[in-house]
């Protein structure tokens, strides 16, 4: 019985990430921003790779739940940073984005694969 509440809360900690992730992330292309369009797509391919994970068995409910989550974290940081400059982000903050998606995506890697 424990299991199974464990697993329900775990799943819906799920579900409630990815549509906070994906209510967050533009998913659309935007013209002439390369930059969003980037870090969104990144985003987008992540997304995908723990859905893989679960649907495969090789990562755990409460592993997708925590990479969903950094991953709502970059894509609220994206927003913010749009925000302060007329929808665009900038070199350094793409750099930083970018760099917070290489540690989750090493992180993702690590679970599906050990």
């Amino acid at each position: 019985m424990k299991n199974s509440k464990t697993y329900l809360n775990a799943a819906g900690l799920i579900v409630g990430t990815v549509i906070s992730v994906q209510s967050l992330a533009q998913t659309a292309p935007v013209p002439g921003h390369p930059r969003e369009n980037e870090v969104n797509q990144r985003l987008d391919n992540q997304q995908a790779r723990i859905n893989q994970g679960l649907a495969k068995g090789t990562m755990t409910g409460a592993q997708a739940a925590r990479d969903e989550k950094h991953d709502a974290n970059i894509a609220q940081r994206e927003a913010v940073d749009e925000s302060k400059h007329n929808g665009h982000i900038t070199k350094a903050e793409q750099a930083r984005l970018n760099k917070s998606e290489n540690k989750n995506s090493k992180r993702i890697y690590k679970q599906k694969h050990s």
